[in-house]
């Protein structure tokens, strides 16, 4: 084997590769990990889109099958729905402003 020489660099000639690992902390984040993040910051959101998407759907079928009473009553009951989530939305906000 041949003989092994040790190559000296400046502490200036590497400052790219320090750059690159604090770039790579710094990656974009996914739609999923930004779904996540938003879920947990505030959990009670995808409740009330949930509940107004249920009451939606069910007040639909409802409307299709001919039950009009039921039906009138699911479109109130999502209005309600939406209402809880744009609550729940702005208290999250507010709550979240209040933190930083």
């Amino acid at each position: 084997m041949g003989k092994v020489e040790e190559i000296v660099l400046s502490e200036g000639e590497l400052d790219w590769i320090q750059m690159r690992k604090d770039f790579e902390s710094l990656r974009p984040e996914t739609t999923r990990e930004k779904m996540i993040r938003k879920i947990k910051s505030n959990p009670v959101v995808p409740i009330g889109c949930l509940a107004t998407a249920g009451a939606l759907g069910y007040g639909l079928y409802n409307f299709r099958t001919g039950n009009r009473k039921m039906s009138q009553m699911m479109m109130r009951t999502r209005i309600g729905a939406q209402a809880f989530t744009l609550v729940a939305l702005i208290t999250g906000v507010v709550l979240t402003y209040k933190k930083e």
